[in-house]
């Protein structure tokens, strides 16, 4: 009895988040992409005032970088240092 309700909250939860499914993973993604932007924004010639702090974070975020630029509608990467094309 104990799982078929645990069953059952489940999926009333299931069907209560589905409709802002989509609107919660755009607002990630724009979160991700503007996160990336300040990342990236010193190469692209855009002073950043944290760059030192987010350095470190480069090769993390370097496999993200191929995808992000794509999705900003550039063909091929605007950073020389970076070749993922």
């Amino acid at each position: 009895m104990k799982d078929k309700l645990k069953t059952l909250i489940q999926w009333y939860e299931d069907v209560l988040s589905l409709p802002h499914r989509s609107e919660v993973a755009r607002e990630l993604r724009d979160e991700d992409d503007l996160f990336m932007l300040l990342l990236y924004s010193e190469m692209v010639g855009i002073p950043n005032p944290v760059y030192y702090y987010t350095l470190e974070m480069y090769p993390y975020i370097l496999e993200k970088f191929h995808d992000w630029h794509l999705r900003m509608g550039m063909e091929k990467s605007p950073l020389d240092g970076i070749r993922c094309c």
